[in-house]
């Protein structure tokens, strides 16, 4: 088994929102693509939600990635993940092994935007390593003039079975919206 890395953060000059995952799953890897999976609702939601719209798998696969990028980091959102690296055999994110966590630097991020207000958690594991590993860093960012938002919305994940597409597009839009 070898050591999975992250990408480099998909950030425009203006970040009011960073979106955080876990750490890319194996066809993400694959395509060095972020939610490259088909079935992951991460880019029909998101697509949905800039152009107020329903969220459609055709209207991604309509687009290239970097046109998904461009409109993502034009409207203020930026992408990355909590782990930098880590060990995980295939993609499923109870499968890293805690011993191998390492953290991206997002509070470095965080220092660049001074207009970040808001940071979003993809689901309740990448809420878990980000409290593990950046909350006492990221504390010290809010000030009497910056209060920093952190939220956890629903996995885009197909793992995530629970909720369907647009489910998932509801409480997603009801927290970057509402």
């Amino acid at each position: 088994m070898s050591q999975s890395r992250s990408f480099a953060a998909l950030e425009g000059s203006t970040v009011h929102t960073l979106i955080l995952g876990t750490m890319p799953g194996q066809a993400s890897l694959r395509a060095a693509q972020y939610y490259a999976n088909p079935r992951n609702a991460f880019w029909p939601i998101m697509l949905a939600i800039i152009q107020r719209g329903e969220p459609s798998p055709d209207a991604v696969q309509a687009m290239t990635y970097p046109q998904r990028c461009a409109l993502l980091t034009d409207s203020g959102y930026a992408l990355w993940d909590v782990l930098a690296s880590c060990y995980r055999p295939g993609s499923l994110d109870s499968n890293i092994r805690r011993n191998s966590e390492r953290p991206n630097d997002i509070l470095a991020l965080a220092e660049r935007h001074q207009e970040l207000r808001r940071i979003v958690c993809n689901g309740r594991t990448a809420e878990k390593l980000l409290q593990r590993h950046c909350a006492a860093s990221l504390a010290r960012l809010t000030t009497p003039g910056r209060q920093l938002e952190l939220l956890c919305l629903p996995s885009t994940s197909p793992a995530m079975a629970s909720l369907t597409l647009a489910g998932k597009h509801q409480r997603w839009a009801e927290g970057l919206l509402g």
